[in-house]
């Protein structure tokens, strides 16, 4: 008895509106998501975060299963919840040299399908993510330390709207020139010369994803997305504290990828417990042409060097500045900059680190207000946020790692402690390390070797300047030497802003001026906001822009001489 064939779906004429919105909104930088980001029942289902949420518990301590994925064994990379337990899962074990030789086997059907299937499966890969938000939220929660109500927006439709952005750069720069063209050039004498030629966008190779500890979704879609589109199949490699994310990750993509008639295997998961090194094996692999990396800038800056078959895609370390001048909203300053240092225990790479103001003081609508007054009125702003221990467990989240304690450890002898981390009880979660950001003070001059690297957590420093105007040298000087992601300036002056502005360009970062409400210099909007910078050493990538998709893929072309009816008689 026969079978009917299964009808392939057609993926990119379902989405073909949304990826041409995707674009047009990469153009006009105006505001846009397809993605809602609130957890509402009204806007994901009345069972959808109950769902979500059993979807996690239920996988708590089990195997986590990709079925037909390839490998030997298991692994367990001995993820634990910052909040107080072990998840106790474990995944597939594939060996790097598998895993590339499964990417190579796969991609031939990939690249011939081209941009516009392409374009269409990954964009039918983000609505079921987005259709799975809840249980990513869970998973982001429990892996990076999160508070829920960030890792749903961050983990979840956050990161499929930097997913969507890439894949519509991505779509549209292969789309810039024709699939095919007749191209004639006439001649003095006889018949016009005629040729047929066609061109084919291919991606470089297989594409390896290196995703970091906090935001393993947000960080690692545009990446994986931007490589998919652009016709390579992608290795992922998840950070051993954080695996499960990606993993749900990469169990999607694979059910739409063998849906829509391709291998499953364009997307593997190379899961691996803490200590290996996988990771720099993968990079070094000939076959791994196309290399994604969030994390230290010590790897990244071992990856710039050594993966030279590949182009290297990283976001390191900075030195994220804030420079403080004058200001006409004291208040609203103070509480924007406590919640920016607070989000996330400053687990984020856009924390201000360093905040730059004259010794003598700067101009407000309270008053001038010294350096050693600013320093503690942003203690008793933060103590503000910080004093209901609920809300501060919402804001704060855990601490990640023991990376971020040691480091807050060694900031208390660093400098004149204005505020110390203190710990926070977390109402659900008795086991949960919740801290309080650490804010010195520290002198321009003096402590110039304490504030010139990146302290990763809630450490912030208060330095004391000679004038606005040596900050704003600082912060030029500091960041072209040492990076930075983000950049902000509170000034009344236009002059100081246009100062703040050439500063920024010349050191390369993107400048938040005169935030005092509810929009914080640590957040990125997709499709209007740029996030990193190639132009300082933070960063050789722009999460998204042209370049970010260009070097993935190159645009090859076949030709031939058209054949007129009389020669081919």
């Amino acid at each position: 008895m026969q079978h009917a064939a299964t009808e392939v779906p057609d993926f990119f004429a379902r989405h073909r509106t949304l990826l041409e919105q995707a674009v047009a909104a990469t153009e006009s930088r105006e505001h846009w998501t397809p993605y809602p980001e609130s957890p509402s029942r009204s806007v994901y289902g009345e069972d959808a975060a109950t769902l979500g949420e059993a979807a996690f518990r239920e996988q708590i301590g089990r195997p986590f299963d990709l079925p037909g994925h390839p490998g030997e064994g298991r692994v367990a990379p001995e993820e634990h919840s910052p909040y107080g337990f072990p998840l106790g899962i474990s995944y597939p074990r594939l060996s790097p040299t598998a895993a590339v030789a499964a990417a190579k086997d796969a991609t031939a059907a990939w690249r011939a399908a081209g941009p516009d299937t392409r374009a269409g499966v990954a964009a039918e890969i983000l609505a079921r993510l987005n259709a799975a938000s809840f249980e990513i939220a869970h998973a982001v929660q429990h892996t990076t330390g999160q508070a829920f109500v960030m890792a749903f927006q961050a983990g979840g439709p956050h990161a499929q709207d930097r997913g969507l952005e890439a894949v519509a750069y991505a779509w549209a720069a292969q789309k810039k020139h024709p699939a095919a063209a007749r191209w004639s050039k006439p001649q003095r004498k006889g018949d016009a010369l005629v040729l047929d030629k066609k061109f084919s966008p291919v991606g470089r190779g297989v594409s390896l994803l290196v995703a970091c500890n906090t935001f393993p979704t947000w960080n690692g879609y545009p990446g994986l997305f931007a490589s998919l589109v652009t016709g390579n199949p992608v290795v992922v490699k998840p950070h051993p504290g954080a695996v499960l994310p990606l993993a749900i990750t990469v169990r999607i993509a694979r059910e739409v990828l063998a849906e829509a008639g391709f291998s499953p295997d364009l997307v593997l998961l190379v899961a691996e417990a803490p200590g290996g090194r996988d990771a720099a094996t993968l990079a070094l692999d000939p076959d791994v042409r196309i290399v994604d990396f969030t994390g230290s800038t010590e790897f990244g800056d071992w990856l710039e060097t050594h993966a030279r078959q590949a182009v290297v895609y990283t976001e390191k370390a900075g030195l994220n500045t804030v420079v403080l001048d004058s200001t006409d909203d004291y208040r609203g300053l103070l509480g924007n900059l406590a919640f920016s240092l607070s989000l996330y225990s400053g687990q984020m790479c856009t924390t201000p680190q360093n905040l730059l103001l004259p010794r003598e003081g700067i101009a407000t609508d309270q008053g001038r207000r010294t350096a050693d007054e600013f320093a503690t009125d942003l203690a008793a702003a933060l103590d503000r946020l910080l004093g209901d221990p609920a809300r501060a467990a919402g804001t704060l989240g855990a601490i990640v790692n023991d990376g971020v304690r040691d480091r807050l450890k060694d900031a208390a002898g660093v400098g004149r402690t204005v505020r110390a981390s203190a710990s926070v009880e977390h109402p659900e979660y008795a086991e949960a390390d919740v801290r309080t950001p650490l804010v010195a003070r520290l002198d321009a001059e003096a402590d110039r070797e304490v504030y010139s690297r990146e302290w990763f957590g809630p450490v912030s420093f208060v330095i004391g300047t000679d004038s606005t105007r040596h900050s704003l040298e600082l912060f030029r000087e500091m960041v072209r030497a040492h990076g930075a992601l983000t950049a902000a300036v509170h000034s009344t002056d236009e002059d100081v802003l246009a100062a703040a502005e050439e500063a920024a360009l010349d050191a390369g970062v993107h400048l938040s001026e005169n935030f005092t409400g509810q929009i914080f210099v640590n957040q990125s909007a997709a499709f209007s906001d740029f996030h990193g910078s190639a132009a300082n050493p933070a960063a050789s990538a722009t999460l998204s822009d042209a370049a970010f998709v260009a070097g993935r893929f190159a645009v090859l072309q076949s030709r031939r001489p058209v054949v007129t009816a009389e020669e081919s008689v």
